[in-house]
């Protein structure tokens, strides 16, 4: 039986590129989508991708804030693939402030999609892979959860929390043969990123080794190598994708 991944914020950006290099690696892929306009205007894109490259894939609607979505999202994907062989908690939002101007729905909108959404799915999900006896989830965090960035507050506490739960997960679910793995990435070239100012984009790439901004192939490429069989023994880690930004 072929194998099922399910990447969540997959319409566009790092998890499209996600999706179509764990289509290209030959699974299966389950797209979530916030919404039916967000399938619409990404998701069924993406989807098509996929089938051609000789792979099953579908669209899935769930906001990964709702715990009761996230449940009936996996029972779906279940029922309608067989399994979920790899879980990439993806879906991400942003709503920047400096700490004296950040409203309670700004911290509140960020932790609840960035941080609780990964609890959600991690949680409805286990239970798939443990009675599989086998499974890969691999949790998108950021260079901002690992070292702070000012002005992000709010995304920066969730995305070291995905790194706290990285960890505690890997050890609770290692000996179902379930691996978990958290990725950093830095700057790459997003929707998220693109909106940025000019000038704060030219100072960001000095302090970049490598003088460029990353690319979603890039980082979907360690997602990749996380969710194969050569990543077997590799779990619990953090691994930092941003071009030596934070050497």
């Amino acid at each position: 039986m072929s194998k099922t991944a399910l990447i969540t914020g997959a319409s566009q950006g790092l998890g499209a590129a996600m999706a179509r290099r764990l289509a290209k690696d030959g699974y299966n892929i389950a797209i979530n989508c916030y919404s039916p306009a967000e399938q619409e205007n990404g998701g069924n894109a993406v989807a098509e991708d996929c089938r051609n490259m000789g792979v099953e894939a579908e669209c899935f609607i769930a906001d990964v804030s709702d715990f009761s979505a996230c449940e009936e999202m996996v029972k779906a994907v279940k029922g309608r693939f067989g399994s979920i062989d790899v879980l990439v908690n993806n879906a991400g939002i942003t709503k920047d402030g400096l700490i004296a101007r950040m409203t309670e729905q700004q911290f509140d909108a960020v932790t609840n999609v960035n941080y609780k959404g990964v609890f959600n799915m991690i949680r409805h999900v286990s239970p798939v892979m443990i009675r599989q006896r086998s499974g890969r989830i691999v949790n998108v965090s950021s260079v901002a959860g690992v070292y702070g960035n000012a002005g992000q507050l709010n995304y920066s506490a969730s995305k070291a929390g995905v790194v706290g739960m990285t960890l505690t997960a890997a050890k609770e679910l290692g000996s179902r043969g379930i691996t978990v793995n958290a990725i950093a990435p830095g700057f790459i070239k997003t929707p998220m990123t693109d909106v940025l100012d000019e000038k704060y984009k030219e100072s960001i790439l000095g302090n970049i080794a490598l003088r460029r901004f990353g690319e979603p192939e890039e980082v979907a490429s360690v997602v990749s190598f996380l969710a194969s069989d050569d990543a077997a023994y590799v779990t619990g880690q953090v691994i930092v994708i941003d071009g030596g930004l934070s050497m």
